[in-house]
């Protein structure tokens, strides 16, 4: 059996929030399908999960992913050119007060 490294593409945070300005965090209050301004969020690719791996770093992604533990920060601007990279080196000075 072969195993296939997949790459995956990274995105520095500070990139990020060079590119889509400071987020905030999200405290979900309710179920994420109810929360109306959370939709709103995450249907205008605003919305970024941050989650432990497996060696205890941060890492975000770009999106909504409903995860035991996670944490959700909102963007002023759209996400949806991080898409598909997984976010790396997060900095939690740089979210907004």
């Amino acid at each position: 059996m072969s195993m296939k490294l997949l790459k995956v593409k990274t995105a520095r945070f500070s990139q990020v929030v060079e590119e889509c300005g400071k987020p905030h965090v999200y405290t979900l209050w309710q179920k994420p399908s109810a929360d109306r301004h959370l939709q709103a969020q995450i249907r205008n690719n605003r919305v970024m999960t941050i989650q432990k791996s497996d060696s205890g770093t941060d890492f975000g992604i770009a999106g909504f992913k409903e995860r035991k533990g996670a944490t959700y920060l909102v963007f002023p601007k759209s996400l949806k050119r991080f898409a598909d990279e997984r976010i790396i080196g997060i900095d939690w000075v740089l979210m907004r007060e």
